[in-house]
């Protein structure tokens, strides 16, 4: 520790003694529609020609961008079917507002587009697999949470864990979410005590946007990534609404209400309030089985952000964020106030409390190209609860800092960036009448390099290094390759491996909702895999319409894992390392096109091929689709009065644990059954009011008898855990949203 601390400052010595001072260039990017009409165009590349230093417009069409080398001063503009524009700003003001018009690939007679921007869009440019979804992929379907922010992508699966509790998780390549680093504004978040509900804790209306990754990330994030990375960001100060509202209620008995209200301060400041509440009180029992459908919810969560900059010098960020949520089920008869006991019903409550602070600060050398940041997060998750007869309660303590030195080495094809990370988790869980506590202290170095040429090439080569005190060091290698012989074609492979600390009882709450005994066989080690992927991108002119299609495959295969054995005893749920293999194999097709005017379509196929040993036996992964289908349509009208949105899931079946020593009454078939979820809405737009009503499993799909020994839930059979399907009916819901724009004279301009 004292010889990393001694690195640590001397690095910051030699950062500190140089001279902070940069150009940095803003301006708007517009699309120039029927009559020479500009509208706004978020989403554009925008980046430094022969380097891959860059940024993308944002909602408002708006960009700032700092000048890396006076011996590079043109800028390039690409966004997915218009014609790429490059400006020589050589002779352009700091002070002057850059004002660039992207006309489309064909002539306005011929494709004429009125309709709102792609809501979905894979990046061109990143050597790693991303695809960045924005305000207008979530105006799709009501988004009240992350957790409802997939529904019309292939990409990631959200499904309910238990029958009773409402925790959701998610899943990429076939693998559950715990192996996904979940970060928020790139810095990792959800993980831990907050693994099983986190999805719940970002609500919808405050989020900007979500960038999902396949396969290993950057080694900047730390080593966690093992199957992906989702990043979401939130709205910033400095181009978000001057005030936002938002109100949505459904037909099982869910108010919520939101607000979002930004100010500039001065040139330099600027702050944001958000705040989120939810009521979900009404008591859903549609199957009959006693049991709620869905929790009771009430949440109230708010968060304070300021942004300040000293310009072509420093910017940073300071945020607060506090969320208190309540959550009770179980049978509809039980009151929290009843003695819990084998007479009363069964009943669940879980309380959260949540806290977050962090910082962000930036400085820009005068070297081109240069530039640190310093990442501070410190969250204290409190949660108390029990499920029938079971106390469970745990608090987490989580600090992350981060600090990054990034510049380049002999020319701008060359760039590199080199780190130091600290981690601090301390745990203390006490599971009815036992009590555990530890501590992991993770402290990593990191090195990154960037080859580029132009936007032909790029090779992006990583490596980490980490001690934990309680696993000692891990070695992180990453490697990603990006190849694009045009700007039609892009190939990208990757090859890395992620380590993943477990919380045995934290990511396994759900399950203290039955019947069976937890059983430890042996001392959880880190979990440790392999991650390799190959994509294939293809842009195609198909009558004056761009056509995208993408190829992906990857496997991951683990060194090491946690196994949740529910196989080997109808009694047990037994917990032990991996002792054989465990892999998956996913492999997706998804193609986007524009049929029609205004029409826009994107369908997609994933197949998972899932194997894991269990017992000393290797067999397919219980509860995980065989495969998916997705198709999603938009149409929008001509005069962007009405957004009409419709998307299909198809379902594969998935293996089930097995129940054949049940008794017959209890007793599940091997594998589930395919089935197709069906989500519409309607969206009128009204100048800054949006009205929105929508349905979701419109077809009223549902799991037949979701609870194993319902009718005695304190037997010995009694188990919510066998979830592979919808437990909720139909869903229909109603929404509107008000925004006023914020002043372009108060608007400021930063990355993010």
């Amino acid at each position: 520790m004292n010889r990393i601390f001694f690195a640590f400052t001397i690095f910051l010595m030699i950062v500190f003694v140089s001279n902070a001072r940069s150009q940095e260039y803003k301006g708007i990017v517009f699309e120039i529609k029927n009559k020479n009409e500009k509208v706004p165009l978020p989403g554009v590349n925008i980046y430094w020609v022969g380097t891959q230093q860059g940024t993308v417009s944002g909602i408002d069409g708006k960009f700032s961008i700092d000048n890396i080398d006076s011996k590079t001063n043109k800028l390039v503009f690409s966004f997915v079917g218009f014609r790429k524009d490059t400006i020589d700003v050589s002779n352009v003001d700091k002070d002057h507002m850059l004002v660039v018009n992207l006309s489309l690939n064909k002539t306005l007679q011929e494709v004429e587009i009125k309709g709102i921007a792609k809501g979905s869009v894979i990046s061109r440019l990143d050597p790693v697999l991303t695809q960045t979804l924005t305000q207008n992929e979530f105006r799709k379907a009501a988004c009240c949470n992350l957790s409802e922010s997939f529904e019309t992508n292939a990409s990631v699966d959200v499904s309910f864990s238990d029958a009773v509790s409402g925790a959701k998780q998610i899943q990429m390549l076939g693998l559950a979410g715990k192996y996904s680093q979940m970060q928020i504004e790139n810095i990792p978040n959800l993980r831990g005590l907050s693994s099983t509900y986190g999805l719940e804790y970002v609500p919808g209306t405050w989020m900007e946007s979500i960038q999902i990754s396949k396969g290993t990330a950057s080694v900047k994030t730390g080593y966690e990534s093992i199957t992906g990375q989702i990043n979401v960001e939130y709205k910033k100060p400095h181009n978000s609404e001057k005030l936002f509202l938002n109100t949505y209620v459904n037909n099982l008995g869910r108010v919520e209400g939101n607000f979002n209200t930004a100010f500039r301060l001065n040139e330099n400041w600027s702050t944001m309030l958000l705040g989120n509440v939810v009521n979900s009180k009404a008591e859903i029992d549609k199957n009959g089985d006693t049991f709620l459908d869905i929790p009771t919810i009430e949440q109230y969560h708010f968060f304070n952000r300021w942004k300040f900059k000293n310009p072509g010098k420093m910017h940073g960020q300071i945020g607060i964020k506090a969320l208190d949520e309540s959550r009770g089920g179980g049978q509809t008869g039980f009151d929290e106030g009843m003695t819990r006991d084998t007479n009363n019903p069964y009943g669940i409550r879980i309380e959260t409390r949540r806290y977050e602070a962090f910082t962000k600060t930036g400085f820009i050398f005068e070297r081109p190209e240069t530039s640190i940041g310093i990442i501070n997060s410190l969250i204290y998750h409190d949660q108390k609860s029990y499920f029938g007869l079971n106390d469970y309660s745990g608090k987490q303590i989580n600090y992350h800092g981060n600090l990054m030195y990034q510049t380049y080495l002999f020319n701008e094809h060359h760039d590199y960036t080199v780190g130091l990370s600290y981690v601090y988790d301390e745990y203390d869980e006490v599971l009815n009448d036992s009590a555990f506590s530890r501590t992991e202290r993770v402290t990593g170095a990191f090195l990154e390099y960037t080859y580029s040429i132009e936007e032909r090439l790029t090779v992006l080569a990583g490596l980490r290094s980490d001690f934990h005190n309680l696993y000692g060091t891990l070695i992180t290698p990453r490697l990603h390759l990006r190849y694009a012989p045009n700007e039609n074609w892009i190939f990208r492979g990757s090859a890395g491996k992620g380590y993943r600390s477990p919380n045995v009882i934290a990511e396994n709450s759900y399950l203290l909702a039955t019947s069976k005994k937890l059983i430890v066989q042996e001392k959880p080690e880190m979990e440790e895999a392999w991650n390799f992927g190959l994509s294939l991108t293809k842009f195609s002119d198909i009558r004056g319409k761009q056509l995208m299609v993408n190829l992906d495959f990857y496997r991951t295969s683990f060194i090491n894992q946690l196994i949740v054995d529910m196989d080997q005893d109808i009694f047990e749920v037994n917990v032990y390392n991996l002792d054989g293999q465990s892999f998956s194999n996913s492999f997706q097709a998804e193609a986007n096109y524009e049929l029609f005017p205004r029409l826009e379509m994107t369908a997609a196929y994933r197949h998972n091929d899932v194997q894991i040993t269990l017992n000393d036996q290797l067999q397919r992964k219980p509860l995980v689709n065989r495969y998916k289908g997705l198709v999603s349509m938009t149409y929008t009208t001509e005069n962007l009065g009405w957004q009409f949105d419709l998307t299909a899931q198809l379902n594969g079946d998935a293996r089930l644990p097995d129940t054949e020593q049940y008794p017959e009454i209890y007793r599940r078939p091997a594998l589930s059954r395919e089935y197709t979820i069906f989500n519409a809405q309607i969206t009128k737009y009204l100048g800054r009011w949006e009205l929105y009503l929508g349905g979701e499993n419109l077809g009223n799909f549902t799991q037949d008898d979701p609870i194993i020994g319902s009718d005695d839930p304190f037997g010995k059979y009694f188990d919510t855990s066998l979830i592979w399907g919808p437990i909720l009916g139909r869903k229909i819901y109603f929404g509107m949203r008000y925004s006023i724009p914020m002043p372009e004279e108060h608007k400021g301009h930063g990355n993010h």
